[in-house]
C-alpha cells in the first residue's frame, strides 16, 4: 500500500507560480506511475500530468510549457511545479500512484487561480 498527501495548493493571481508536493508513505522508486490530476467544480476529473519509474513523462496539451512533473526518489515525492497559472487551472488537485495494478489517491490540493 501506498498513502500520499499533497500540499502546496493555495491562492495564486493569474500568470502566477505554485508547486505541489506529493509525499508517498514508501519508496516511489519501484512504484510503477505517480500522476497528478485535478477536477474542477462541475467537470471531470482529468490527468493533468504523470511519470513512471522509468522518467518517461506526460502532459495534457493544455498545460505543456507551462507545468513541469518531477520526482525526488530520495524524499519520495512527486513535484508538480505549475506556472504561467490561469484561472482555467482552478481545481482540487490530485496525486495517484498506480503500484502492481493498483491505485492509491491522496486527499486533494485546492489550488485557486484569481486576481
Amino acid at each position: 500500500q501506498v498513502q500520499l498527501v499533497e500540499s502546496g495548493g493555495g491562492l495564486v493571481q493569474p500568470g502566477g507560480s505554485l508547486r505541489l508536493s506529493c509525499a508517498a508513505s514508501r519508496s516511489i522508486f519501484s512504484i510503477y506511475a505517480v500522476g497528478w490530476y485535478r477536477q474542477a467544480p462541475g467537470k471531470h476529473r482529468e490527468q493533468v500530468a504523470g511519470i513512471t519509474s522509468g522518467t518517461s513523462i506526460r502532459y495534457i496539451d493544455y498545460v505543456k510549457g507551462r507545468f513541469t512533473i518531477s520526482r525526488d526518489n530520495v524524499k519520495n515525492t512527486v513535484y508538480l511545479q505549475m506556472n504561467s497559472l490561469k484561472p482555467e487551472d482552478t481545481a482540487v488537485y490530485y496525486c495517484k500512484a498506480t503500484d502492481f495494478g493498483k491505485d492509491y489517491w491522496g486527499q486533494g490540493t485546492q489550488v485557486t487561480v484569481s486576481s
